[in-house]
């Protein structure tokens, strides 16, 4: 299904459902997978993780060595990362867990990055990240919201992370129509990493 050693799987080739967000936007995905920094061998978290799009690129960037731990409240979004992860062959790196965060992440084994791709509670999902993050571990926040920015940036400065690194994206897609390519512009997000100290 996806045989390239980079990320950046299309958006097309994933399951998804209406009602269960994902997946991440394949270029905010390639993004956020280069921020983890992540190696063969890693052990990963992606919280929030709905159709598991930022789950399945984590996946074949950890190879067999590594775990992924994909983290979703919705029963729905968990049964679609499921078929993701079979269907991309990564069952055996990739656990789903139908859980809410931030309690299924404190169970968890300690981590070389946790992504956030969503959270109600993201204090407390950014404080388990802390705790479960190994130093040199790698946090990646993606936002939406203005104040998801906000109370991130907050939270990863009170919890004493360093190389605080923050990118506003703006894509825009090419669509074809009568008269040639015409671009649409997708909404702006804003990545945001850190490294445990």
């Amino acid at each position: 299904m996806w045989d390239y050693k980079t990320p950046g799987i299309p958006d097309e080739f994933f399951i998804k459902r209406e009602g269960v967000p994902g997946p991440t936007k394949e270029e905010i995905r390639v993004i956020t997978i280069s921020k983890a920094r992540l190696r063969k061998g890693a052990i990963v978290a992606d919280v929030g993780c709905g159709v598991g799009g930022l789950t399945i690129e984590a996946a074949f960037q950890v190879g067999s060595e590594g775990r992924v731990f994909a983290i979703d409240e919705n029963e729905e979004a968990v049964k679609i990362t499921m078929e993701n992860v079979l269907r991309f062959g990564v069952q055996g790196i990739v656990n789903v867990i139908h859980g809410r965060a931030p309690e299924a992440l404190l169970q968890l084994p300690t981590m070389d990055a946790v992504l956030v791709g969503g959270s109600k509670a993201l204090r407390q999902v950014l404080e388990a990240a802390h705790e479960r993050l190994k130093v040199g571990g790698r946090i990646v926040v993606n936002a939406i919201m203005l104040n998801t920015c906000w109370e991130a940036l907050k939270w990863i400065k009170h919890l004493g992370f360093s190389e605080v690194d923050v990118t506003t994206v703006f894509v825009a897609k090419g669509r074809w129509i009568e008269s040639g390519v015409m671009m649409i512009a997708r909404n702006p997000i804003t990545i945001i990493a850190a490294t445990k100290v």
